[in-house]
C-alpha cells in the first residue's frame, strides 16, 4: 500500500505541473505493479487507457496550457473559439492576409525544412470592435489549437518589478505548447516610452522585443492595439505581418447584420436604414442586430423589420458617439 500511495502522490504532482511524460510513466509503473500482484485485468485496462490517451493530442498535450497553473494561471486565460474564417466580414485584402497566415501555419513543417519560418508574429491594429480579437479566435479555431489570452493587467500591475520574468514564462509556454497567444490592448505594454519614462517600462518593452524575436514558429503570437500611433517604432520590424482593421463599409455592414440575424433577416430591406449603418463597428452592428431580433421576437414576429432595426442602430450610434 505504501508503494501505491507514493504512486498516487507522484500522479498528482505530475498532473499539477502539467508534466505529461511523468504522468504516463507513473501510470505505467502502476500497471506493472498491478500485473506483479496478479491483477492482470486491471493492468491491461490501465495500459489500454494510457495508449488511448497518448493518441489524443488535445486531451494530452495541452494539459499544461489549457488549464494554466502556477504563475501562468494568473497570466493566461485559455479558450477554444468556435468562430471560423467563414464568419469574418471584411475587405478581400484582410481576408487574404488571414488566409495566408493559416496556410503557412498548416504547412509550417514544409517551410521550416527549407529554411523558412511561417508567419507567426502578428500585429493587429484598428478601431475597437473591428475584429482583431475575433481574428485571434479564427486562427486558433482553423488551426485546431487553443487561444491563450495574456492578462496584461496582471502582468503590468501585480507583477510589476518582475514583469520581464513573467513575460519569459509566457514565451517559454509558447515554445513548449502550440497555441495562439494574444496580447490584447497591447498599447499598455508597447507604447512609446521615449522621454523621461526610461525605467521599468522600458526594460519590459526591451524584454518583449527580445522574446518576440526569438519566438518559436510553432505558436502564433498576436499583439492587438487600438492605437498604432502610440506604439514604439521599434516594434513594427519585429512582426512578420501588420494587419490593419477599419470600420465596415455599407455593404459589409449589411452582411454583418444579416449574418447575425440569420433566418430572422428574411425579407429585410436596408434602404430605409442604410445611412444608419455608417460609422458603426462590427461589434456595434452585431449588438444592434441582436437588439432588433429580440424586439421582433417579443412582438411575436419571425422576422426583423426596419422599424425593429432602426431604433437599435440609433441606440448604438448614440452610445458610440457617431
Amino acid at each position: 500500500m505504501a508503494g501505491s500511495g507514493e504512486h498516487i502522490k507522484a500522479l498528482v504532482r505530475s498532473h499539477a505541473s502539467g508534466d505529461d511524460a511523468s504522468f504516463y510513466a507513473v501510470a505505467s509503473q502502476i500497471a506493472a505493479q498491478a500485473a506483479r500482484k496478479g491483477h492482470n485485468r486491471l493492468a491491461q485496462d490501465i495500459k489500454q487507457t494510457i495508449d488511448a490517451s497518448r493518441k489524443q493530442p488535445i486531451a494530452g498535450s495541452v494539459t499544461a496550457i489549457a488549464k494554466p497553473r502556477g504563475d501562468l494561471a494568473e497570466l493566461l486565460t485559455a479558450t477554444y473559439p468556435k468562430v471560423g474564417l467563414r464568419d469574418v466580414v471584411g475587405p478581400q485584402a484582410l481576408l487574404t492576409q488571414i488566409e495566408q497566415v493559416i496556410s503557412e501555419q498548416r504547412q509550417r513543417a514544409k517551410l521550416v525544412d527549407r529554411g523558412f519560418a511561417p508567419a507567426h508574429r502578428l500585429l493587429l491594429e484598428g478601431p475597437p470592435g473591428t475584429g482583431k480579437t475575433m481574428t485571434a479566435g479564427v486562427l486558433a479555431h482553423e488551426l485546431g489549437i487553443p487561444l491563450l489570452t495574456v492578462r496584461l493587467d496582471s502582468l503590468l500591475s501585480k507583477f510589476m518589478g518582475e514583469t520581464a520574468a513573467k513575460l519569459r514564462a509566457v514565451f517559454d509556454a509558447a515554445e513548449q505548447q502550440r497555441a495562439v497567444f494574444l496580447f490584447d490592448e497591447f498599447d499598455a505594454l508597447g507604447a512609446d516610452r521615449s522621454g523621461n519614462d526610461v525605467g521599468e517600462a522600458r526594460r519590459i518593452l526591451n524584454s518583449f522585443l527580445v522574446f518576440l524575436e526569438q519566438a518559436s514558429p510553432e505558436s502564433v503570437i498576436i499583439a492587438a492595439t487600438n492605437h498604432r500611433a502610440i506604439l514604439d517604432r521599434a516594434l513594427f520590424r519585429r512582426f512578420d505581418l501588420v494587419i490593419e482593421y477599419g470600420l465596415p463599409d455599407r455593404s459589409e455592414a449589411q452582411k454583418v447584420v444579416r449574418r447575425r440575424l440569420g433566418p430572422l433577416a428574411k425579407g429585410l430591406h436596408f434602404r430605409s436604414v442604410s445611412t444608419s449603418l455608417d460609422g458603426l463597428s462590427h461589434a456595434d452592428l452585431v449588438n444592434a442586430a441582436e437588439a432588433a431580433a429580440k424586439r421582433a421576437l417579443m412582438r411575436g414576429h419571425d422576422h426583423v423589420e426596419p422599424e425593429d432595426l432602426d431604433p437599435a442602430l440609433a441606440a448604438r450610434r448614440a452610445a458610440a458617439g457617431v
